[in-house]
């Protein structure tokens, strides 16, 4: 871990993705970089993807499931659309908790929704990402990315997927 970035979710012990369950969320912390910042002296819009990006890897991490395991198993994730809302402006040295959970529905598409909070639980900025896992031979999008996350995954309650 870096300096300024702490766990929740998975480092406290719970083993859901988050409402559907009552589980509280996988969430990540991280502190706002000076040179994150813009000539405003708040973050930098692209770098609310990057934190988003940094908090989805480290719940797949969190649920056993490595970048070097899905490229064995020829799959990786795509993001095929992001929405971002800007609530309120971080500032350098602000403690932020990106949190992450997966939400399912059917077919070969799935939604991540986060969010972005500061110390004192303000909203700062909501992201939602329509996401896929693509087969990395064919360039496909999978059929069921639950099933193969299911598989990969040595915690898959994290990722929002019933063991079964």
């Amino acid at each position: 871990m870096t300096d300024g970035e702490r766990t929740a979710g998975a480092a406290a012990g719970t083993d859901g993705a988050g409402a559907a369950d009552g589980a509280a969320p996988f969430a990540l912390g991280i502190t706002v970089r000076g040179y994150e910042t813009d000539s405003q002296g708040h973050l930098n819009q692209s770098v609310y993807l990057q934190y988003a990006e940094h908090a989805r890897w480290s719940l797949l991490q969190a649920s056993g499931i490595s970048q070097r395991t899905m490229v064995d198993r020829r799959v990786g994730p795509v993001t095929v659309e992001t929405t971002i809302r800007y609530r309120r402006e971080l500032r350098a040295g602000d403690e932020t908790e990106v949190s992450c959970a997966f939400v399912w529905g059917t077919g070969r598409t799935f939604r991540i929704e986060q969010t972005v909070r500061t110390a004192d639980g303000t909203v700062a900025a909501e992201v939602s990402a329509v996401c896929g896992l693509l087969d990395l031979d064919t360039r496909e999008l999978l059929a069921d990315p639950r099933a193969c996350l299911r598989e990969l995954a040595a915690r898959p309650g994290l990722l929002g997927i019933d063991p079964g």
